[in-house]
């Protein structure tokens, strides 16, 4: 007997466990928020060179800035650039008053001297009002620490899956949990009266490392109240927080446009998530292998009676955990490190493909500023997306199986990003729906891998393979932002790249085991005693012999 039939006894997927599924993923719609703030709080507003406010001469004619237009000021003081736009890093060394009385023919014939802004930039602040670009003068020479704050905050939500994931194990799902809650109340609303950008980056990372905390034990504390033929279902559902996340966060930087205000508005709610996250009980699972039977025995009873059954509740003993939990509690006495996951072929190979699976997604929707349509709409296009893919993903995972599905979600994603390469610039319109498309089939993916990788790694080293696949997702993230910058190079080249990972990463994928109706391996060897099943959707189905 397993942990799952008591699960099934105390109720199965019922009220609770929606309460309980309920309660963990708002906040989530607030972590979204914070994942993909970068696109608005550090959105780029056009701008030029700042332009001294003087009054010059030019052989008999005085020309005054209140005598001229905005387009004849810029004219004299910043040069063209091929799109005939004003240059952004560049100003003439002299006002070229000259160019105010010549035509356009003459003026690309005049090699006028030019230098670099030396008293800062003026921006366009009718989209953005303030944003940290504006703030700290992140543009030109400076435009790569842009991307280095989200870097930052990748960082420190790598750092927060691997140190907050370990305290997790120690002290409790709950109680990493309402810390993070607490961590990213306090860094957030820190981070709205950032007095500099490096203070702003360093509670960035802290804002990441709690997000993580938020995220894995969130996971954590949903699944393992949940039956495994629910898992699918919840978990898929679970990512809807994350679209929801994305739509919100359009309509909140909509009506807020400074950054400071906005960072704001989406840090003080988790104040009240903190508070709340006193009701969530541990984990059951955990109290019983950590020798907290009495509290997992009231934890139980508790769901046991808002599941209304609470005659089942009392026959709750601790020899009945013992009963239900003897083979966890023996599998979790032994010591495993992160050795074990490439100890044997199989998982070697099961950890070797998980790898390649979580780099595209975050190089897509941190971008939003390319496809030349209004940030805010660029956001709910993007969100909504999700909504059939998710759906597809999910009837696609209960009929063909994990490994078709995350083998074609990966390469129809890949094979989409690669064609916006082809597409004319001025079709913006055509490389929004591609990028929609691709990361709609990406966040699919994204979703089903944690599905997957949960049904792959055995249970005495599932928690170590859960937070190492978390690890890779972190550094895939984390190296998102890095490919951007590579664009003033080349522009096709972040294209090439989110979209040859992933197509690698699909065929990859292919080389995994079907985990679809298999029960799920406690032991190495019963990983190693899986029959890979052919390639072909015809294959038959693996099973632990």
């Amino acid at each position: 007997m397993a942990f799952l039939d008591l699960l099934d006894n105390i109720g199965g997927l019922g009220l609770f466990q929606l309460l309980n599924a309920i309660l963990l993923t708002i906040p989530g719609f607030l972590t979204a928020c914070h994942a993909l703030l970068q696109n608005f709080s550090a959105a780029i507003p056009n701008h030029h060179c700042r332009i001294p406010n003087q009054t010059s001469t030019v052989s008999n004619w005085i020309f005054s800035f209140s005598e001229l237009s905005n387009k004849s000021i810029l004219k004299a003081f910043i040069p063209l650039e091929k799109n005939n736009k004003p240059s952004k890093c560049e100003r003439y060394l002299n006002p070229q008053w000259n160019l105010l009385i010549l035509n356009e023919t003459t003026h690309h014939k005049i090699n006028q001297t030019t230098e670099k802004c030396r008293d800062g930039w003026d921006y366009d602040r009718r989209e953005f009002l303030e944003t940290i670009v504006s703030e700290w003068d992140l543009v030109c020479s400076r435009k790569p620490l842009k991307q280095m704050s989200q870097t930052v905050y990748m960082g420190g939500v790598l750092a927060g899956a691997i140190i907050l994931g370990r305290l997790s194990d120690k002290f409790g799902r709950r109680t990493v949990l309402t810390w993070s809650y607490f961590l990213l109340a306090v860094s957030g609303t820190s981070t709205a009266f950032s007095p500099s950008y490096f203070a702003f980056c360093c509670l960035r990372f802290l804002c990441g490392m709690a997000v993580a905390g938020i995220s894995l034990n969130s996971v954590s504390l949903m699944m393992e109240w949940i039956p495994t033929k629910s898992r699918a279902c919840i978990g898929t559902l679970g990512s809807f927080g994350f679209t929801v996340g994305q739509l919100l966060l359009a309509g909140i930087a909509y009506n807020i446009r400074t950054w400071r205000k906005l960072q704001l508005s989406i840090s003080v709610p988790f104040f009240f998530f903190f508070v709340c996250s006193w009701w969530i009980p541990e984990s059951a699972r955990w109290l019983v292998l950590n020798n907290h039977y009495d509290k997992a025995m009231r934890e139980i009873q508790r769901v046991a009676r808002v599941n209304r059954l609470p005659e089942e509740g009392k026959k709750i003993t601790v020899e009945v955990l013992h009963m239900h939990m003897d083979k966890e509690i023996h599998v979790n006495k032994t010591s495993h490190t992160h050795f074990d996951l490439v100890r044997t072929p199989q998982l070697r190979k099961i950890t070797i493909c998980l790898m390649m699976l979580c780099l595209g997604y975050y190089g897509l929707v941190m971008d939003l500023q390319k496809f030349g349509l209004s940030m805010y709409l660029a956001q709910i296009i993007f969100a909504l997306m999700d909504f059939p893919s998710l759906f597809i993903n999910l009837t696609s995972l209960n009929l063909l199986g994990r490994r078709i599905t995350q083998g074609g979600m990966l390469i129809i994603a890949g094979g989409v990003v690669l064609a916006i390469i082809f597409v004319p610039e001025d079709m913006k319109i055509l490389q929004t729906v591609l990028a929609m498309i691709g990361t709609g089939f990406m966040g699919a993916a994204f979703t089903s891998i944690y599905i997957y990788t949960g049904e792959l790694y055995p249970t005495m080293i599932r928690q170590t393979g859960m937070g190492f696949g978390s690890t890779m997702a972190r550094i895939g993230s984390m190296s998102a932002p890095v490919v951007l910058m590579l664009d003033e190079y080349f522009s096709y080249l972040p294209s090439i790249v989110f979209g040859i990972i992933p197509i690698f990463a699909g065929f990859s994928a292919f080389m995994l085991p079907e985990t679809l109706n298999v029960p799920l391996p406690d032991t190495i060897k019963d990983v190693e005693l899986q029959t890979l099943s052919p390639i072909l959707i015809g294959g038959s189905v693996p099973h632990i012999l």
